[in-house]
């Protein structure tokens, strides 16, 4: 153990004796008879700042400058009340020193210490609020809230208060971002989403890769993103971190959290169309997104209002599903394990996925020769009806579905996982969907398949695509300005191919997509659910590509590991003096 500094300290009228090592600030109670008590001890890494004098910051900054005192600012956790992560909370604690030299010394160390073992700590932010997101308290929640904590822990951050969508994407792909450590949204899944196709579209324009090409190992971008979470979907947030809270999330940042993310690609004739990294969903998944966007003016209860009309529209649709299985000896979606903070399965993972630093696509160039040369070999095929079927890069969990679309699906392995739904009985189907509100395992149903996947692909039988802009409320074939398109723009050299959605007022009147219920017919073919996103396609081929970005994040912690910890050091400082008495 490397001894930086020793000294007895006051904390109001208590006396505590305090030390720094390289790694560990602790304090412990000293009662009068110099016999240790209670003691509180801080991993450097999650000491947030040191400020001289009485310093309190939330709610509101306030300074009492007096020449013996200094302040410790650190990550102080506590539960979030349900069965996901922890919250963390800035813990704050008033320390008095003898003279104002020792006073100068222990903040000196302090710094020295936080530069040494934080050195993935970002200095400069470029954070981009949707002010009309969620509940439009975007610029409220940054700036009372975020802002205070980065001033506190010396980042400077460059604000733009979007004004249009994909304003952030365009950004990103254009401006100078020299300088910058890191890029943070504040809003929802859609501003994520935003980040995610900027930033990867920049860094394989800057590679020189053409994104088009399903076989090409895509690079993986050097910069971080943030998340702080103020929109009306937190999905990304809340299974990379386990809560919905703008100031864990903000705690995160600042001490330089890491937590890599696999990506999916979505292709169609050729062309990109659209990175996913929660929900890719065909059937009962596209149809609710699709019936909600014509009661948008319902705010967040045209989900549980759409999702029950297409519930009694009890439809199913027909398909064929070729996937690339993953080595089952790595991990499997049945194995009960859950992507935690410190995860093996992703540590495992990254060896795999970049044996060597120079060399980050080898693994890609093996996998996914078959897209190039057109083999089938290893690809598994299945055809049939089907009630839904989704592809998921992460557990997909949120406050409603604690446990998510598939609850051992890994953040990093480079894998994702493929769940079937087939045709069955409508109170069978309700029977899936209930359990992912509790604990009960949504796979262990006769017509459910989940498989872990490296691509699929999926089709529809010959000729019924054709129909799909005709039998799909909202989308009429009579005018082109009602149709969904692709946008192609030339960027530097690179071209991405973005789904853009063009509403107009005679969508919104169209003819209801609940064919099931007010119609005779029924549509021959879902849409497809991309994180909230429609496309205008059925017929695709995903691959995942591993590690591709980077979030400030760790992962969910494992309470009950935090807890034991806790409660190891705890008896190691209060068991040892007892038996000794």
């Amino acid at each position: 153990m490397d001894l930086k500094l020793e000294s007895s300290l006051w904390v109001g009228n208590k006396r505590y004796r305090a030390v720094l090592t390289g790694w560990h600030l602790k304090w412990t109670e000293v009662d009068k008879k110099n016999r240790d008590k209670k003691t509180v001890s801080v991993p450097v890494a999650e000491v947030v700042g040191v400020e001289e004098g009485r310093v309190e910051i939330l709610p509101q900054k306030s300074v009492e400058d007096t020449d013996k005192d200094f302040t410790v600012f650190y990550v102080k956790r506590s539960s979030g009340g349900g069965s996901g992560g922890l919250l963390w909370r800035l813990g704050r604690t008033q320390f008095s020193c003898p003279s104002r030299v020792l006073r100068d010394q222990w903040t000196k160390h302090l710094r020295a210490a936080l530069k040494t073992h934080s050195p993935l700590r970002p200095h400069r932010l470029l954070v981009f609020i949707n002010p009309f997101g969620g509940k439009k308290k975007g610029r409220q929640i940054y700036h009372s809230l975020v802002a205070p904590l980065f001033e506190l822990a010396g980042i400077s951050s460059h604000v733009i208060v979007t004004e249009r969508a994909n304003q952030a994407r365009d950004h990103l792909l254009k401006k100078d971002l020299t300088g910058f450590d890191g890029v943070v949204c504040v809003g929802g899944d859609g501003m994520f989403s935003e980040l995610l196709h900027g930033l990867v579209g920049r860094t394989q324009q800057e590679a020189g890769l053409c994104e088009n090409d399903p076989a090409v190992a895509l690079q993986p971008c050097p910069l971080h993103i943030g998340i702080i979470p103020a929109g009306s979907t937190d999905c990304v947030c809340y299974a990379t971190v386990g809560v919905i809270d703008p100031v864990t999330s903000a705690l995160h940042i600042i001490i330089g959290d890491s937590q890599p993310l696999d990506v999916c690609s979505v292709h169609h004739s050729s062309a990109l169309v659209r990175y996913s990294v929660s929900l890719l969903g065909y059937g009962f998944y596209g149809d609710v997104l699709a019936e909600s966007e014509k009661h948008r003016w319902m705010g967040p209860l045209r989900y549980d209002y759409s999702g029950t009309m297409v519930y009694l529209s009890n439809r199913s649709y027909s398909g064929t599903v070729k996937y690339l299985p993953a080595d089952p000896l790595l991990s499997s979606p049945r194995d009960k394990t859950r992507c935690l903070a410190g995860c093996g399965v992703c540590s495992r993972s990254t060896e795999r996925l970049f044996p060597h630093s120079s060399d980050s696509g080898s693994l890609y160039s093996s996998h996914f020769s078959q897209f190039s040369t057109d083999s089938e070999g290893e690809w598994v095929s299945v055809e049939g009806r089907f009630r839904c079927l989704s592809l998921t890069c992460m557990s997909s969990s949120c406050a409603r579905s604690p446990q998510g679309l598939s609850p051992s699906a890994h953040l990093a392995d480079g894998t994702g996982d493929l769940i079937l739904v087939w045709d069955t009985h409508p109170l069978s189907f309700l029977k899936f969907l209930y359990r992912h509100t509790s604990t009960q395992d949504q796979f262990d149903l006769p017509f459910v398949e989940v498989h872990r996947v490296k691509a699929v692909r999926f089709s529809v039988p010959s000729g019924r695509e054709e129909q799909e802009y005709e039998e799909i409320g909202g989308l009429s074939s009579e005018t082109d300005g009602e149709r969904e398109h692709v946008d192609t723009v030339s960027r530097n050299g690179s071209q991405q191919h973005l789904a853009e959605r063009a509403t107009t007022n005679e969508q919104k009147t169209a003819t209801p997509f609940l064919c099931g219920l007010c119609c005779k017919k029924s549509p021959a073919v879902s849409v497809w659910n991309c994180d909230g996103e429609i496309l205008p396609f059925t017929e695709i081929l995903c691959k995942i590509h591993g590690q591709l970005v980077r979030l400030y994040a760790r992962g969910i912690e494992d309470r009950a590991a935090v807890h034991n910890s806790q409660e190891r050091d705890e008896c190691r400082r209060m068991c040892i003096p007892k038996s000794l008495t």
